[in-house]
């Protein structure tokens, strides 16, 4: 079976619809909408505490200042936070299947995909992306950058890319509930967890792990491999340079590599709901 976000204009219509049902409702209690929104803002501030609390023992890790590390924490916060906005909440998809609902989905004439995206869309989560857009604005005035076009350009680029490579871990984690059903464990060990390595120097980490982020779940091209271009710093654990300027590259490898678990997993599904 065939899956694509794309579909013929009444399939646009339809989650367009759903999403602005979706919209409605969450705003509709304003003040519960805006106690939502600041308590996102809270966790983005206390993730960034904790690398505080970290330089106020250490004056450099593993090489990087406060800001630079900041730094990594706002691009890799930013990126993260919008893909969790859009797809984050496929990681329910092991709900679905055990309760039956997306069972439902497949009968319907739309993409399955599609209506898992659509499903949700929780604006509270655009607190946090708030929190790391501010951080990154202020790290980029702290930390000492000789700009160039090349680097200008791999900035604007770097969160689109996070983008795109977070979404894609979303996607093909999840995909392996069709084999497995009980999977929020495993996603959220590449997801959470990815996000949470790429917010710091993937230097400072045991080389099993550094290879793991790196060649298998791209994290280290959400921030820290951008961010060395970015500084024109060599990576300390000995990468080659020209792999700091591959996010987006990279970003489109592994949409394609969860494109590819997703449509052999459903292929493969045959009901697990009640």
């Amino acid at each position: 079976m065939a899956e694509s976000l794309t579909r013929p204009a009444g399939g646009r219509s339809a989650y367009v619809a759903v999403l602005r049902s979706r919209l409605r409702a969450q705003t509709e209690y304003r003040a519960s909408f805006v106690v939502d929104l600041f308590a996102q803002v809270l966790l983005g501030l206390i993730d960034l505490a904790e690398i505080y609390v970290v330089f106020g023992r250490v004056t450099s890790l593993g090489g990087f200042s406060f800001g630079e590390v900041a730094l990594m924490y706002g691009l890799a916060g930013t990126a993260f936070s919008m893909a969790d906005l859009a797809v984050g909440h496929i990681d329910a998809l092991p709900r679905y299947v055990r309760t039956g609902i997306l069972d439902s989905m497949l009968l319907r004439p739309l993409s399955t995909l599609g209506q898992l995206v659509s499903s949700d869309l929780s604006l509270r989560r655009l607190g946090r992306a708030l929190t790391t857009t501010t951080t990154l604005a202020v790290a980029l005035s702290v930390v000492d950058v000789d700009w160039t076009p090349a680097r200008v350009a791999l900035l604007v680029l770097t969160p689109v890319s996070g983008l795109i490579i977070f979404s894609s871990i979303f996607v093909g984690t999840s995909a392996v509930t069709f084999w497995l059903v009980e999977s929020a464990e495993f996603t959220a060990a590449f997801t959470y967890g990815g996000n949470y390595l790429s917010t710091w120097p993937t230097s400072i980490f045991a080389t099993a792990v550094r290879r793991l982020f790196t060649f298998v779940v791209p994290a280290a091209f959400v921030a820290y491999l951008p961010t060395l271009a970015i500084l024109g710093r060599p990576d300390p654990a000995g990468l080659p340079s020209w792999l700091s300027w591959c996010a987006l590259p990279v970003s489109l490898l592994a949409a394609g590599a969860a494109a590819l678990l997703w449509r052999a997993g459903l292929r493969r599904y045959v009901g697990a709901g009640s």
